[in-house]
């Protein structure tokens, strides 16, 4: 299965060089939109694993897209760009357990390396949470004992 990332912008040059990054540098499909009350939409349907999203737009802001990824998703991975970022931003986006917030403009391998790092923790969030589950339900006890012979 193709990961999904959402890319959302109400800038229509970002929203196009991104899916354009996304679609020629990587196997993951861009799903993109201008709206970040569609992008809620969007996240709440399912089968999104990385919003990329700004930081300033109009209705909802990218903390607030953040927040609602989260409530939908606990793994899902947000990246939030910005050209105002600040302390307070990165405070926020960290209280909020946003993944990395870039700053515009940014590199193309700053990008790819940020998405790809973002995919590889969704990854490993599943997973781990898979095996603790397994543990609990008693997958991890045996019969046999080892003596050390």
């Amino acid at each position: 299965m193709t990961e999904k990332i959402l890319i959302v912008d109400n800038d229509p040059e970002m929203l196009n060089l991104l899916s354009i990054l996304v679609s020629e540098n990587t196997s993951y499909s861009p799903v993109i939109t201008n709206n970040p009350l569609e992008a809620v939409e969007i996240i709440r349907e399912g089968g999104i694993d990385l919003v990329i999203t700004r930081l300033k737009m109009p209705v909802l802001d990218g903390i607030q897209v953040l927040q609602e990824a989260k409530r939908a998703d606990e793994d899902i991975q947000v990246i939030i760009i910005s050209r105002y970022s600040t302390f307070e931003t990165a405070r926020e986006l960290m209280n909020n357990d946003g993944f990395d917030l870039i700053e515009i403009p940014f590199k193309k391998e700053q990008m790819l390396l940020a998405i790809h790092k973002g995919i590889n923790w969704r990854k490993l969030h599943k997973d781990y949470r898979k095996l603790k589950e397994w543990v609990q339900k008693g997958g991890g006890k045996t019969s046999t004992v080892y003596s050390g012979v």
